[in-house]
């Protein structure tokens, strides 16, 4: 390609935006009138919705930020003198009202002396809890949680 034959029409020069009403796009520069967007300056965040509260916030949150997990049911040391057994596990706790299910996990926390010598068998128990049980010449035993039995279904 030769010098003389450059095709310079192409390089059409650009209307400059705000600079007077007789430059063609004067006064308002194409922005319309008033508003957020007609502004200079810093324009809004990627999530901004006019004061509305935006997306982002409005959803709930992902997975992770709420524990699924069923809290373990507390047994305290004084209402161990409840029961009339001397080995103490999930089952007999429900059979005295202590828990709500013997499906569920249990802790025993120290609250009050335990008199009576128990073998206790559950998920977990505080350190004290554990040394008082075994001052009164108990016993402390962590099992896992009683699994329920699958029921058979019917053949048809």
């Amino acid at each position: 390609m030769k010098f003389d034959q450059l095709d310079l029409t192409k390089n059409k020069s650009k209307t400059r935006a705000g600079r007077g009403i007789s430059a063609g796009r004067g006064k308002t520069a194409g922005r319309g009138t008033k508003g957020q967007n007609s502004r200079t300056g810093k324009k809004l965040s990627a999530g901004f919705e006019g004061g509305q509260n935006p997306l982002m916030q409005r959803i709930p949150k992902l997975k992770g930020f709420k524990s699924k997990r069923a809290k373990a049911q507390v047994v305290y040391t004084d209402n161990l003198k409840l029961v009339d057994a001397k080995v103490i596990d999930n089952f007999t706790l429900t059979e005295f009202g202590l828990i709500s299910s013997p499906y569920h996990s249990v802790k025993i926390i120290t609250r009050g002396p335990v008199e009576k010598a128990f073998t206790v068998k559950v998920q977990s128990a505080s350190k004290s809890a554990e040394e008082l049980i075994k001052k009164a010449s108990g016993n402390f035993e962590s099992v896992p949680v009683p699994q329920r039995e699958a029921s058979e279904k019917p053949t048809v």
